[in-house]
């Protein structure tokens, strides 16, 4: 198994702020998804629309190459969405369980 990128950095030493940080990458890569997703709906969308109101042969076959183009890029999404997550999740797991009756203490300076 490969080594984690984060490995070399000391587990004692984060923060909220690097946990914050990874909540902000988990948004960011269902983002990515959300846009994969809806350029292959759009890529659908257009194929099957080229072959209803097209009558030129060239543009039915620009249609027909756009709807399995679209699936395959909702499918890489997918893909590339689940290996994402599973590396962040990994991250995750080794991060040590923050004491929240530390992060109150400086917070009675109010």
């Amino acid at each position: 198994m490969a080594q984690s990128p984060y490995s070399k950095f000391d587990n004692s030493e984060l923060i909220l702020r690097d946990e914050l940080a990874i909540d902000r990458t988990i948004l960011a890569n269902e983002r990515t998804l959300l846009a994969y997703l809806r350029s292959g709906v759009s890529l659908v969308i257009a194929g099957v629309s080229m072959m209803h109101f097209s009558r030129a042969g060239w543009f039915q076959a620009v249609g027909v190459a756009c709807i399995p183009l679209g699936v395959i890029t909702a499918i890489f999404g997918v893909a590339r969405y689940r290996i994402i997550n599973r590396s962040i999740s990994a991250v995750r797991r080794q991060l040590p369980k923050r004491n929240d009756a530390n992060c109150c203490e400086t917070q009675s300076l109010v």
